[in-house]
């Protein structure tokens, strides 16, 4: 008799410890899922100011139409990217061309003056660190659910309920890795 109340014991202890294993990995996903819902905030915010701001540009570097349409599609590109990977891809493509942009505006010193393009560009600017403290936010919220899928016990719990590893938010752009060059 004494042996079967101490296979039950081990049997309910096992299932809290199952319960709250999987309660923690559960709990891990959805700080995932908030934060990059954060970096979605932050990229609609900036793809919201990019029109803004290739119109302003618009009317002061006529000339420059390639590089506006190259601006206009990056941001569409990144618009409509899915998932961590092509969305790291398409972000990479729009810093780079929102740089291009920012380079025109010392070409054309009437335009650096201009408070609207002043005032976007601020808005820009302080949104793109909201995007970079957001991807942080995002990449430590993954590595911490990876490191809990991937430590024993933890991974059995994981693999029996299919919590899959997630991927970081990363710089796909090789240019973007580089230092960048002021030019006075």
């Amino acid at each position: 008799m004494i042996g079967v109340y101490i296979t039950i014991g081990v049997v309910v202890i096992l299932i809290f410890a199952i319960i709250k294993l999987y309660n923690t990995l559960v709990t891990s996903r959805v700080r995932c899922d908030e934060s990059w819902s954060q970096i979605d905030v932050q990229l609609k915010r900036r793809y919201d100011l990019i029109p803004n701001l290739v119109e302003t540009v618009k009317g002061y570097a006529a000339h420059e139409k390639d590089t506006l349409e190259g601006v206009i599609k990056a941001r569409n590109a990144a618009v409509t990217a899915n998932g961590v990977q092509e969305q790291g891809m398409a972000e990479g493509m729009l810093s780079g061309a929102l740089s291009k942009l920012f380079a025109l505006s010392e070409s054309y010193p009437t335009l650096k003056a201009n408070e609207n393009f002043a005032q976007l560009q601020e808005e820009l600017t302080s949104t793109e660190n909201r995007i970079a403290f957001s991807r942080q936010h995002y990449n430590d919220a993954v590595a911490t659910f990876n490191i809990l899928i991937l430590k024993f016990p933890n991974n059995i719990v994981a693999n029996m309920f299919n919590f899959a590893k997630r991927d970081m938010f990363e710089v796909e752009v090789p240019e973007q890795r580089e230092a960048v060059a002021v030019k006075f």
